[in-house]
């Protein structure tokens, strides 16, 4: 006699058995139409499934988030079906839900091309209004492997064998057609709906392995309704005009080359644009109390060894081995991370209790190898400049440090655009250095720094550095997506491995505690975050160019000189556009090229020396003498903080 505990508490009896299309229409049907799934102590399962015990129940809608991934899993299964039923002979392999969509990969001698989109989008709309009822079907493996050879389906084959002799192996059939498949799914084909989208196909070598077979990966979008299903293609497209490697190269600001992979060649604007984002930074850790530092790039594989970074990190390092005259060839690293440098100068002479909390910034130039398939512009490199720092501590000062290093952080996302961020708080992952008792306390401390400083945060389960949690910071940018980009962790760890002391009040030799914290994560990341957000067209205080001094006619380039040395000796950053172009040509190019500004001199202004201004790419526009026009501007550009 099951007892189903509802999310408010109560609770319903049943004599027997029950499944959960039985239990929703039974508390009413409402529910009973609107439910496609339901959570089942936590866990998700179809509505179909047996309750055959005491058990917590929570029914799934489309409006609740596991929706989402459900509609996304069913419109894969959906694909293979419509891809099978046109293209006799393909294989099907694995179709998993991904973030805002779905992939199946298939197994055929032609792959598939986007133009075989629309036949199957339209097949797949006559599967999905057929409504045919997901069925799961538990099975003994020797009829699983049975079905699929005589399928003629080798890589399901490989999928069942590859299972721990202990799984369950269970199908899913909607209509004729049947899949392998853990589950759940939802009620029918019926409740994929139609806001979905195929969008691209790619490549992708079997179980990912260069020597197995290459296989046609579609990838498609799914969401609740159309409504959401346009906005999402609104911000692709958003997406793609903000796109940071098409502005980079239409602004001239940087370059990447097959002779450097992964490193990024900055042309002079966008060098510019980054010295001034540094050098804005610069001063705001100078004016909250943070002293700059700089380490080597080389060092020897005994401190990655000492520190834990050697075991967790080995395969993202670039390692060099060179001849040393007095000793055996030594191995040496190029720095992935700034921590254990900074450790190091922390340790040279005797630390007092009177100098914590001692905050240590570096602007490190470190590297990571990441695979070639994984890079992307600049936001995912293998050289970058971190903005790393590491706050020194005692256990009682983590709290004001987390309020600190929070107002800080927001602070400067607030200046650069960017005045929403989340918390999330990162806690122990399943391989970590450390006892169970150090991540209890470091776990706690952080806890309490939140509470203290007013800290909301959401739960990531399991994603905590391997020394200790942390916070990480979430910016929204302007077209609705989530950037991870700063963090804050505590670490009781690495002092303990790097035998890191302080002089405590008493006279005892005590470990510091070190919160780890960056607020952009790496420069070149957060430039590519800001081009896109701005869509290259920056404030003033950060354009790469401020103005531009533009002439009409020929016998205005004297006097244009001389603007553009009066704009440049108060620091503004300005360019002379004296071609023999027609005014409307040059706006035209400098809106092309973002700039906000357009200092525009005539006949008339060279001899009243007045300049118009027009900010660019509006059409307002005003005239003013020349020292007035400095002036002014000088002051609008003026970099917060």
């Amino acid at each position: 006699m099951p007892a189903i505990t509802l999310p408010d508490g109560s609770v319903r009896r049943f004599d027997g058995p029950v499944t959960g299309t039985e239990v929703a229409a039974a508390i009413g049907p409402g529910l009973a139409k609107a439910a496609v799934a339901m959570s089942v102590d936590g866990k998700l399962a179809d509505l179909a499934a047996v309750l055959d015990r005491d058990a917590s129940v929570r029914f799934v809608t489309r409006k609740d988030p596991e929706a989402l991934e459900l509609i996304r899993h069913d419109a894969a299964h959906v694909l293979a079906e419509a891809v099978q039923d046109l293209f006799p002979g393909t294989q099907v392999t694995i179709g998993p839900p991904i973030e805002n969509g779905f992939y199946y990969d298939f197994h055929r001698e032609q792959p598939f091309t986007p133009e075989d989109f629309p036949r199957i989008e339209a097949r797949m709309r006559e599967i999905i209004a057929r409504n045919a009822a997901f069925t799961r079907e538990p099975v003994e493996r020797s009829a699983a492997v049975e079905l699929f050879e005589n399928k003629g389906e080798r890589f399901k084959v490989e999928l069942i064998e590859a299972l721990p002799p202990s799984e369950q192996i269970t199908l899913y059939r909607q209509g004729e057609w049947v899949d392998l498949c853990r589950g759940p799914h939802m009620r029918s084909t019926g409740d994929v709906g139609d806001a979905f989208k195929l969008m691209k196909v790619a490549g992708a070598y079997w179980r990912g392995d260069h020597r197995n077979p290459v296989l046609s990966r579609i990838y498609g979008t799914a969401w609740r309704d159309r409504k959401e299903l346009d906005a999402h293609l609104h911000q692709l497209e958003e997406a793609e005009r903000r796109d940071h490697r098409r502005i980079g190269k239409e602004m001239n600001l940087f370059h990447i080359q097959e002779e450097a992979v992964g490193s990024v060649f900055w042309h002079p604007k966008g060098w510019r644009l980054y010295r001034t984002l540094e050098s804005y930074l610069r001063r705001r850790l100078d004016a909250s109390g943070y002293q700059e530092v700089r380490t080597p790039q080389l060092v020897d594989r005994k401190l990655w060894v000492e520190s834990g970074h050697w075991e967790k990190f080995r395969e993202h390092m670039f390692v060099a081995t060179v001849e040393d005259e007095s000793e055996k060839d030594r191995v040496l690293a190029l720095k992935p991370m700034n921590c254990p440098c900074h450790v190091q100068i922390f340790n040279q002479g005797i630390r007092s209790y009177r100098e914590l909390p001692l905050r240590m910034a570096e602007f490190g130039s470190c590297h990571r190898y990441e695979p070639s398939g994984a890079l992307h512009g600049i936001m995912r490199v293998r050289a970058f400049t971190q903005d790393d720092a590491h706050i020194f501590c005692t256990e009682g000062q983590i709290a004001d440090e987390t309020a600190r290093f929070t107002a800080l952080l927001s602070s400067v996302y607030r200046d650069l655009g960017f005045p929403e961020f989340r918390v999330k708080f990162a806690d122990r992952p399943p391989t970590r250095a450390g006892e169970d008792a150090v991540w209890d306390q470091a776990e706690g401390a952080l806890r309490e720094a939140c509470a203290i400083a007013g800290v909301e945060y959401e739960l990531n389960p399991g994603e905590g550095a391997f020394y200790g949690p942390k916070l990480e910071f979430v910016l929204r940018d302007a077209i609705g997506r989530d950037w991870q980009c700063g963090t804050l962790q505590v670490d009781f760890v690495l002092p303990e491995r790097l035998d890191a002391l302080y002089t405590a009040e008493d006279g005892s030799r005590r470990r510091p505690v070190m919160l780890h914290r960056a607020i952009f994560g790496s420069f070149e990341r957060f430039l590519g975050i800001l081009i896109e957000q701005h869509a290259g067209r920056f404030p003033l205080w950060l354009s790469p160019v401020q103005a531009v001094v533009a002439t009409i006619v020929d016998e205005a380039a004297p006097f244009a000189r001389e603007a553009a040395e009066a704009m440049a000796a108060v620091g503004l950053r300005v360019d002379l556009d004296t071609r023999n172009e027609k005014i409307n040509r040059k706006v035209v190019d400098h809106i092309d090229q973002r700039v906000p500004v357009l200092a525009v001199i005539g006949r008339r202004e060279a001899e009243e020396r007045s300049v118009v201004l027009r900010r660019l790419p509006g059409r307002e526009q005003e005239t003013l003498p020349l020292a007035e026009a400095v002036a002014r501007l000088a002051e609008e550009a003026k970099p917060p903080g």
